[in-house]
C-alpha cells in the first residue's frame, strides 16, 4: 500500500504546487483520502473555536494528515488544497454553502460531519459531478458586505434622508407600547433617528451571553429584543423582515468581526423597500443601527453604537468594491448523506 502522507513529506511539496491525478505516488485517489481522513480527522473536537479560527484548525489538521507543511496563512485559491485537487467543509447541517463560484465538475468536495457537541463524526468525499446533481436551482444568491470600523465613539447621522424627514408627521414623543416592532411605519409613529439614538444609547456598556461560537444568529436575536424593548415596545418580534424592525425602518447589526454582513439589501443600491401612501422608501432611507462588540470570555461586550442612515453608511463603513457582493450557491445535501 502507497504511502502517500510520508511521499508528500519527503517531496516537500505546499498544498499550492499542482500534482497531476495521474502521479502514482503523490496524488491521493479519492477512496484513499477519505480512509486517511477518517482515520485521522473523526473525534477531533472543533468545540469553543470561533468560525475563522475552526476554518483554520480544520485545514491545519488536514495538512499534518496528508504530509504537507502548515502554511504561515491560507490563500485564497480555488480550491484550497491546489496539490490534491479539493476544497473542504465543515456540516453540521446538511445545507452546503458555496461562495463565489459555480461547481467544478472535477473538483474533490471533502465534508466533516460535526455533531452538536462540535465533534468531527464522519468523512464523505464526492466530485463536483456528483454534488451538482443535489443542487436543483443553480442560483448564486448575491450577499452584500462592507468593512467594520472601530470608532471609538458613539455615532449617529445629524438627520434623516429627506423622504422620512418630510414624512414623519410630529416630533410629539411617541409611544409605542400598542404597536408591533414589525407593523408597516405609520407617519405618528416613525421616530426621528435622533429619537431612536437616545433611546438605544443605553444598550452601550451593557453584555450579552456569547452562547458559543456557531451562536451569531442567537446572539443577533437576544440584541434584537433589548433594542425593541428600549424603543418602547411590549413585544419582542422577528420574522426575517429587512429591515429588522420594519416599523421603525431600522436594521440591526452586532458587530464582532471585521465584516459587515449586508444580506440582499446595500444601502446604495437604489432598491425600492416599501411603498405607503404615495411615498416610496428605499435602501438610503433605512437606519442602520450598529453595535461595535467585544468577546471577553462568555459575554459580548456593547461598546459603541452606530445609528446611519442608508445614505451615510458608506462614509462610515466601506463597501466592498470590486467584489462588492460576495454570492453563495445552497446546496440541501441528501438526509442519508453521512450514513
Amino acid at each position: 500500500m502507497t504511502n502517500y502522507p510520508l511521499n508528500i513529506k519527503n517531496s516537500g511539496l505546499s498544498i499550492y504546487d499542482p500534482i497531476s491525478p495521474k502521479d502514482p505516488f503523490l496524488y491521493i485517489p479519492t477512496n484513499e483520502l477519505e480512509y486517511i481522513l477518517s482515520n485521522s480527522i473523526v473525534g477531533l473536537s472543533l468545540a469553543g473555536l470561533p468560525l475563522r479560527t475552526r476554518s483554520k484548525f480544520v485545514k491545519q489538521k488536514l495538512c499534518t494528515a496528508l504530509g504537507y507543511p502548515i502554511p504561515n496563512s491560507f490563500k485564497k485559491t480555488q480550491p484550497r488544497f491546489v496539490g490534491q485537487n479539493f476544497d473542504v467543509y465543515t456540516q453540521k447541517s446538511l445545507n452546503v454553502q458555496i461562495w463565489n463560484e459555480d461547481i467544478d465538475d472535477n473538483r474533490r468536495y471533502i465534508f466533516l460531519h460535526i455533531n452538536d457537541n462540535d465533534v468531527i463524526t464522519s468523512v464523505r468525499i464526492i466530485t463536483g459531478y456528483q454534488l451538482v446533481k443535489f443542487d436543483h436551482t443553480g442560483t448564486l444568491t448575491q450577499k452584500f458586505q462592507a468593512r467594520m470600523q472601530a470608532y471609538h465613539h458613539n455615532i449617529c447621522s445629524l438627520k434623516d434622508s429627506i423622504t422620512i424627514n418630510n414624512w414623519i408627521a410630529t416630533d410629539k414623543t411617541t409611544h409605542l407600547s400598542r404597536v408591533n416592532p414589525n407593523d408597516y411605519p405609520h407617519r405618528s409613529q416613525l421616530l426621528r433617528i435622533k429619537e431612536i439614538y437616545s433611546r438605544l444609547l443605553p444598550i452601550v456598556g451593557t453584555s450579552i451571553s456569547y452562547l458559543n461560537a456557531t451562536q451569531e444568529r442567537n446572539r443577533g436575536a437576544k440584541l434584537h429584543a433589548m433594542i425593541c424593548k428600549h424603543l418602547g415596545y411590549t413585544i419582542y418580534e422577528d420574522n426575517g423582515t429587512y429591515p429588522d424592525i420594519f416599523n421603525q425602518l431600522l436594521e440591526v447589526k452586532l458587530q464582532t468581526s471585521p465584516t459587515i454582513d449586508l444580506g440582499l439589501h446595500s444601502p446604495v443600491d437604489g432598491t425600492a423597500i416599501v411603498s405607503i401612501d404615495s411615498t416610496t422608501f428605499y435602501s438610503k432611507d433605512i437606519r442602520y443601527a450598529i453595535f461595535n462588540g467585544e468577546v471577553i470570555g462568555d459575554r459580548v461586550y456593547l461598546k459603541n453604537l452606530y445609528l446611519v442612515t442608508g445614505e451615510d453608511f458608506s462614509n462610515y463603513f466601506p463597501l466592498f468594491r470590486g467584489n462588492e457582493t460576495n454570492k453563495k450557491l445552497q446546496i440541501p445535501l441528501p438526509t442519508n448523506f453521512f450514513d
